[in-house]
């Protein structure tokens, strides 16, 4: 079987001044789908997350999506697993027509405070291409097996 898509998307990327010295994100591993995303803190001002709170960490660039995409900031599964720190608005979405500094709002669900130092990678960006979409109005839904069972109506597990 052979290896996954290898098209190639360029995002145009702007280093902000606070993101000096920062690595820009990107894949770590020929398959890794996300990029890590450093915080982009004063080096002298780490930010204490203490149990329960939040906050909006800056990442110290902005960027350019091409029309049709969007990036999505998702948790670092060792934070959440090792701290039980994520990312609030899991995923976040950047649209392709924004241009501000990209920010991870995270957020503190373990029992300990949390230090976000400069340079720790706190969260992942995934760029997915996005789907037009026309909704129809209409006065019925074709049936279905599952027909209108919700939460948890699939099975137990």
């Amino acid at each position: 079987m052979s290896g996954g898509n290898q098209d190639t998307v360029h995002v145009n990327m702007q280093r902000l001044e606070h993101g000096a010295g920062l690595p820009l994100p990107k894949q770590q591993s020929a398959s890794a789908a996300g990029m890590d995303l450093a915080a982009a803190v004063p080096e002298n001002e780490p930010l204490e997350l203490s149990p329960g709170a939040r906050a909006l960490v800056p990442t110290g660039f902005a960027m350019e999506l091409p029309d049709g995409y969007e990036a999505q900031v998702r948790p670092r599964s060792g934070l959440a697993h090792k701290h039980g720190v994520t990312v609030l608005n899991t995923p976040g979405t950047i649209d392709a027509d924004y241009r501000g500094e990209v920010k991870v709002l995270l957020t503190n669900l373990g029992t300990e405070p949390f230090t976000v130092e400069r340079g720790m990678r706190i969260a992942q960006m995934v760029v997915q291409p996005v789907l037009r979409v026309t909704l129809v109005e209409v006065a019925h839904l074709n049936a279905s097996s599952r027909g209108s069972g919700g939460f948890g109506s699939t099975g137990t597990g």
